[in-house]
Order: C-alpha cells, then sequence, then structure tokens
C-alpha cells in the first residue's frame, strides 16, 4: 500500500517580509479564477503576517508535494490542490483532524483509497481509527521539524509567495538527498 499523510503548519512571516505597501500579498495556487466565481483560487489575497505550508509526504515522511497559503486558511483548502499533485496515489491517506470532512472521505474512496481521520468531537456518527497506523502521521510532524530547521522557512523573510515556496521545495530537495545518500 502506498501510505501517504497531509498536514499543515504556519510560518509567521518576519517584519522585513512586509515590505510591500498595504501589506503582503500572495497569489493561492492552484485553479485559475473563473468569472463570477467568488473564491479565491488564482486571486491575490491581502495576507496577515503568516504563511501556511500545505504538504504531503510518503510513508517515510519525505515531501511529495507542497502548497501554500495564506495563515489563516483551513486545512480544507490545501487538500485540493495536494492531492492533485502529480506522483504516486495514496492508497492510506493519513490526517489530522483538521481534514475531517464526508468530502474528503468520499474523495479517498472515489481515488481507491482509504482515510484514516479521528472524527472532530462535534461529529455525530463516529468512525474508528486504526491507532497502529495513525501513529506513523508523526513522521509528517517530524518532516515539518526538519523543514523548519531551515531558518528561512520557519521565519518567513521572503516577500513573495513564490520565492518562499521555492525555498520550501529546496528544502525539501535537500531532505531527499540527506535520506538518499544515508540509504545507499
Amino acid at each position: 500500500h502506498s501510505v501517504q499523510m497531509i498536514d499543515s503548519t504556519v510560518a509567521r512571516a518576519h517584519h522585513c517580509a512586509a515590505g510591500e505597501r498595504g501589506g503582503f500579498r500572495i497569489r493561492v495556487l492552484g485553479a485559475k479564477r473563473s468569472a463570477g466565481d467568488p473564491s479565491l483560487e488564482g486571486s491575490l489575497i491581502r495576507l496577515t503576517f503568516s504563511t501556511k505550508i500545505h504538504l504531503k509526504t510518503n510513508g517515510a515522511g519525505l515531501p511529495i508535494a507542497v502548497e501554500i497559503t495564506g495563515g489563516e486558511v483551513s486545512d480544507y483548502r490545501g487538500y485540493g490542490p495536494l492531492m492533485e499533485a502529480d506522483g504516486p496515489l495514496a492508497r492510506v491517506l493519513l490526517a489530522d483532524r483538521g481534514y475531517d470532512s464526508d468530502a474528503i472521505r468520499q474523495d479517498m474512496q472515489d481515488r481507491g483509497g482509504v482515510a484514516v481521520i479521528p472524527a472532530r468531537r462535534n461529529r455525530k456518527v463516529r468512525e474508528s481509527v486504526d491507532t497502529h497506523i495513525y501513529a506513523l502521521r508523526n513522521r509528517i510532524e517530524r518532516c515539518f521539524n526538519r523543514l523548519k530547521n531551515a531558518r528561512r522557512v520557519a521565519t518567513r523573510y521572503d516577500k513573495t509567495a513564490a520565492s518562499f515556496l521555492g525555498f520550501v521545495q529546496i528544502t525539501s530537495i535537500r531532505m531527499w538527498f540527506r535520506d538518499f545518500v544515508n540509504t545507499a
């Protein structure tokens, strides 16, 4: 089975990153904005001083897809672009309570996989979670820890979303190199 994990973390922007007049702005990656579409995808939005990194990792905890959004954006918004990214299909998807929704569970079932997501406390019908499989989710938390060891990721200095995303991707590539060198 192809085990994958998704999660998100917030990177606070350093005060130097707020140099653009009127606050800094980010282009939300993903689908193009169609006429009359009220969603923020493909549009410019004004952000607070935080950016959310949405990450999909393989079973070993190595990044395979990255998306960035404004820091106040829900985890649901990062799910679609991460799952549409190139790469192997997830047969088992591990996520935290932030991703607990019927739509995400149905999407995983439509893709031929299983979502291992603990239920939110307010959910009326709770599904059981295999705790042994869910325990593997600590690998994505360790991945975020390794990403944030790069000070430029932990404290966002970049003024543009593209340069910040690029540095997150470079840091992810370094993690893959370290894993490859240490296993070869």
